[in-house]
C-alpha cells in the first residue's frame, strides 16, 4: 500500500542504503522489480501479513545473514544482516513488547539480550556496523511527549532502557543523539488522537554505529517529510551518512 511514498521517498532523498522495517509481506511478494527499477539491490527476510526486514542497496549486497543469532525456535522475521562497501549494517524490527503483562514483554527482553550479546560480537571485528531501525525503545524521558502517561509503557520499561544503554556502554554510538542535544524530536506518531498534528511522538528508530562507522559519522536527522503525506507511514525516516 505505501510502495508509491517508498519510490517517491528514494527518488527524493537518493539514500545509498535503506533499512525497511514491518514490511508485512513474504519475500516472494516483496516488490524488488518495482525496487529494482528504482535503482536498488534488495535483501528481504519477509514474513506474512508480519514483520519482517528488508535491506535495499544500490551497491552490491553481500554475506547476507537473515535472522538474529541465539534461538532457532524464533520464527519471527526481525532481523537481516548484510555487508555493503566495506559496512556491516543490519535492519532491526524489535519486538513491542505490549501489553507488559503478556508473554511478549518477556519475549522483547530475551530478544533485546540475544541482540546485545551479537552486537557485541560484530564489535570484535573492528569494522564499521550500523544496526538501525525500529527499536521500539524510547532511550529517555525526553525522547516521548508524556513520559508520565508512557512510563509503564514497555517502550518505557527501564529493563527495556537498560538493553539499549548496555549496547552503548559495549562501544556503540547513537547517531541522532551524539549530534543533536535537544529533546522532543521525534520519529513516530501514532494515528489516533492527532497525535501528528500536535506534534505527540515518540522517538524509537535508531541508527547506533559501531566506533570505526562512528568515526566516520558526518551527519544525522529525522525527515519528517513523509509522515506528513496522505495515508502515510506512522514512522518517518532517519538518516545517517558516514564519509566513504
Amino acid at each position: 500500500m505505501r510502495l508509491p511514498h517508498l519510490l517517491e521517498w528514494l527518488a527524493e532523498a537518493a539514500p545509498d542504503v535503506v533499512l525497511l522495517q514491518e514490511i508485512k509481506t513474504v519475500e516472494e511478494k516483496f516488490p524488488e522489480l518495482e525496487i529494482g527499477d528504482a535503482g536498488y539491490n534488495c535483501a528481504v527476510l519477509g514474513q506474512k501479513s508480519y514483520n519482517g526486514v528488508a535491506i535495499l542497496s544500490k551497491r552490491p549486497i553481500d554475506d547476507i545473514r537473515r535472522g538474529l543469532p541465539g534461538d532457532d525456535t524464533d520464527e519471527q522475521a526481525r532481523y537481516i544482516e548484510a555487508e555493503i562497501s566495506g559496512v556491516r549494517v543490519a535492519s532491526i524490527y524489535l519486538p513491542n513488547g505490549n501489553p507488559v503483562e503478556s508473554e511478549k514483554f518477556p519475549y522483547k527482553l530475551a530478544w533485546m539480550a540475544r541482540l546485545v550479546t551479537h552486537a557485541a560480537s560484530l564489535l570484535a571485528h573492528e569494522e564499521a556496523v550500523v544496526l538501525g531501525g525500529d527499536y521500539n525503545v524510547v532511550p529517555a524521558d525526553g525522547d516521548v511527549y508524556d513520559p508520565e502517561g508512557w512510563r509503564d509503557d514497555a517502550l518505557c520499561r527501564p529493563e527495556a532502557r537498560a538493553h539499549f544503554r548496555t549496547m552503548l556502554n559495549s562501544g556503540y554510538t547513537e547517531a541522532f543523539r551524539t549530534l543533536h542535544g535537544e529533546t522532543g524530536l521525534y520519529s513516530f506518531w501514532d494515528y489516533q488522537k492527532g497525535r501528528w498534528h500536535r506534534d505527540e511522538g515518540l522517538r524509537i528508530d535508531h541508527l547506533l554505529l559501531s566506533p570505526e562507522a562512528a568515526d566516520r559519522l558526518e551527519a544525522c536527522d529525522i525527515d519528517r517529510g513523509p509522515r506528513a503525506k496522505a495515508k502515510a507511514s506512522d514512522h518517518t525516516p532517519v538518516w545517517c551518512t558516514l564519509t566513504e
